[in-house]
Order: C-alpha cells, then sequence, then structure tokens
C-alpha cells in the first residue's frame, strides 16, 4: 500500500515536471521569415553572424550588437561591427568562414545563395529581406521577437525615431521643392529606386515625385537615356564606390545638371541611403538637404 506522504510527493512532482515543461515551451521563440518558413529557438541566439548590413545595422540599434561574431564584408556600421570576422560577400559568403564561427543563427537576404547549404550543414537561417517601409517596421519586429527585444525598447522604438524624422525632414523643405521630379540612382548600371522601394516611399514622404514609373519595381535596371527622356528636376546618386563621378552620355545637357540640381552622395552617405534599417532617419534627413540645396 503506498504511504499518502508517498503519493503527495509524487503529485507534486509531476505538478513540477509540467509546470517546468510549460514555462519551457512558453519560452520558446518562434519566428516567421521572409522564405515563409516557420523557425523555432529555445532560447535568444548568443552567437549571430549576419550577411546583410541593415540587418546587422539593426541588431546593433537594439543593443543586440553583442551577439555578432561575425559580418559580411560590407557590414562597416557602428564602427564595432568593423573588428569581427568578415565571412564574405553577403550573396556568397564563405561557408566554410561560417560554419567555422559556430552560430546560433545566420541572417541574410532572402537572395543570399548560400540558404540552403548552410542549412544542410546544420545551421539555423533566418532570411529577411526589407524593400519598403512596411516590410522595415515588419523586419524590425522579427529582430526584436528572436532576440527577446521588448518592442517599447526595439522596433516600435526605432520605427517611431525613423517615422518623425521623415515627417521633420518633410516639414523643412521650401514650398517649391513640393512636387519636384526626382531621379535616384542606386549604383551604376544603373540601377534606380523605383516608387515601391524605401527610397522611392521616403520620397514621396517628402513631397516630391519620383519619376520611375512604380509598375517596374523596387529597383529596376534602366538605360541611361532614360532620364534623357524624363528631364527629372533633380538627380540624386549614390556613388558608394569612391570611384570618380562621370556622368552618363548626355547627362551634361540636363537641366538638373546645368542648374547644379545633381547630388552626388559618397560611399559613408551612400550607405545610408541604401540600406532599409534604422540609419533611414539619418537618409531622409540627407535627401532633404540636397532638395533644400536645390531649390534654396
Amino acid at each position: 500500500m503506498t504511504r499518502p506522504w508517498l503519493r503527495w510527493t509524487r503529485l507534486i512532482c509531476t505538478v513540477l515536471a509540467l509546470a517546468g515543461a510549460a514555462s519551457a515551451a512558453s519560452a520558446a521563440i518562434a519566428i516567421q521569415d521572409d522564405r515563409g518558413r516557420t523557425l523555432q529557438f529555445d532560447a535568444p541566439p548568443q552567437r549571430v553572424v549576419s550577411l546583410l548590413p541593415s540587418l546587422t545595422e539593426s541588431l546593433c540599434e537594439m543593443q543586440q550588437c553583442h551577439r555578432l561574431v561575425g559580418v559580411d564584408r560590407y557590414s562597416n556600421w557602428p564602427q564595432a561591427v568593423r573588428a569581427l570576422p568578415q565571412v564574405g560577400g553577403g550573396l556568397d559568403p564563405s561557408v566554410e568562414a561560417v560554419v567555422a564561427l559556430q552560430p546560433d543563427v545566420v541572417l541574410l537576404s532572402v537572395s543570399s545563395r548560400v540558404s540552403d547549404r548552410l542549412e544542410a550543414l546544420g545551421l539555423k537561417v533566418v532570411a529577411l529581406e526589407p524593400k519598403n517601409h512596411a516590410d522595415v517596421r515588419r523586419v524590425l519586429g522579427v529582430l526584436g521577437a528572436l532576440f527577446a527585444v521588448p518592442r517599447e525598447q526595439g522596433a516600435d522604438r526605432l520605427w517611431r525615431v525613423i517615422d518623425a524624422a521623415v515627417q521633420a525632414a518633410a516639414q523643412s523643405l521650401p514650398p517649391k521643392a513640393h512636387g519636384a521630379r526626382v531621379y535616384f540612382e542606386v549604383s551604376r548600371g544603373p540601377y534606380v529606386a523605383g516608387q515601391t522601394s524605401f527610397i522611392g516611399e521616403t520620397l514621396a514622404r517628402l513631397g516630391v515625385r519620383n519619376v520611375v514609373p512604380a509598375e517596374l519595381g523596387p529597383f529596376p535596371r534602366l538605360s541611361p537615356e532614360f532620364v534623357l527622356r524624363v528631364q527629372p528636376d533633380v538627380i540624386m546618386v549614390s556613388n558608394r564606390s569612391a570611384q570618380p563621378m562621370t556622368t552618363y552620355p548626355g547627362w551634361k545637357h540636363l537641366a538638373a545638371v546645368q542648374a547644379g540640381r545633381l547630388c552626388v552622395f559618397g560611399p559613408e552617405q551612400g550607405d545610408v541611403l541604401v540600406r532599409p534599417g534604422p540609419r533611414m532617419a539619418e537618409a531622409a534627413r540627407l535627401m532633404a538637404d540636397c532638395l533644400n540645396g536645390a531649390f534654396r
């Protein structure tokens, strides 16, 4: 016959075990990345490799930089990440270098070509690729959830800063800048910022018009002759290569160029402008400065 105290002991142990299991389950983290895949984590990852500069910057702005153990060669902000091991380009990094860092998770873009290989080697991969403002806000939320950063301290706080900066930049523009037709070149090709990109949406919030039709997508490649046809009022060029800036054939005859309404952003400014992350606040100010100079 089982003694009463023994039955109570077993009951208490069972209750405690169930409570522990429930607590562990509640601490588990489930997120969905931009491939539509749901990933489960028992706890926030402690060792992170980031292969996309905007994700690196977002993580650091959430005060989680200490989790990074490696980055791609283009992740250069904040200053602290420059001391981390670099594993190559974001699209085609060295798989061996990534694996050697023993990360709990690898953050990369959907277009990266190494996702399947890394997963086949047993690594967890989270693919995120923000292209517009809504994407940026959503990705900040995913990162916050993955690393257990409360929204008020992480995603919501960062988005408020971005949103307020864009609004302030818009209010700083003179009336004659409103409705100006703008062309924004992201990189030589030329690859340009369309209306549906995060850059295009920032321009729209500043009260100017993007000359690139929305139906061409976020970042289409166009011919240099496109600009000659559309004759924008202002031209913005991100020259992140640090090469001497040369205009395309015929550009010297553009009214915008002749009037000095051509803004060429150097490598550091170019990085700010083309990364969909927390420095979009600074990007809005850079665009506004260009427009203010063009219509002063």
